[in-house]
């Protein structure tokens, strides 16, 4: 399962669901762009480490951003961003879920929901 970024800032806030979830999943995956995102919070490297030991003990999975990923993205945005307002992070998020074949879990299902043929699970806090 793909998390998105916003799953993960829940559990850092102290959400208990948002962590049994993460416990609960087998296969924890996240895009590089999920990874940049949560390293970019911190106010400090010591911040930055505790984010890196979080996602090292349960075992996440960093996914590559390829270019099949980069193409897929900017499709989206062509056939999203008008109509629906999607930004390209979310685009790359949802593209790195297609492309890895597995289910996008996320607390943002308007970012999400138009884009065919992704998975979506909604997490609700």
């Amino acid at each position: 399962m793909l998390f998105d970024t916003d799953v993960l800032i829940w559990v850092q806030r102290g959400n208990k669901k948002a962590a049994r979830l993460i416990e609960a999943t087998q296969q924890r995956d996240i895009s590089t762009l999920t990874y940049m995102e949560l390293l970019q919070c911190p106010q400090s490297k010591d911040m930055q480490k505790i984010v890196k030991n979080f996602l090292a003990d349960f075992d996440f999975q960093i996914l590559p951003l390829t270019e099949n990923i980069g193409h897929r993205a900017a499709i989206y945005i062509e056939q999203y961003s008008l109509a629906t307002g999607l930004r390209a992070g979310d685009a790359i998020i949802a593209a790195t879920a297609v492309e890895n074949n597995v289910p996008l879990i996320t607390g943002n299902k308007k970012h999400f929901k138009s884009i065919a043929g992704l998975d979506i699970k909604i997490f609700n806090s």
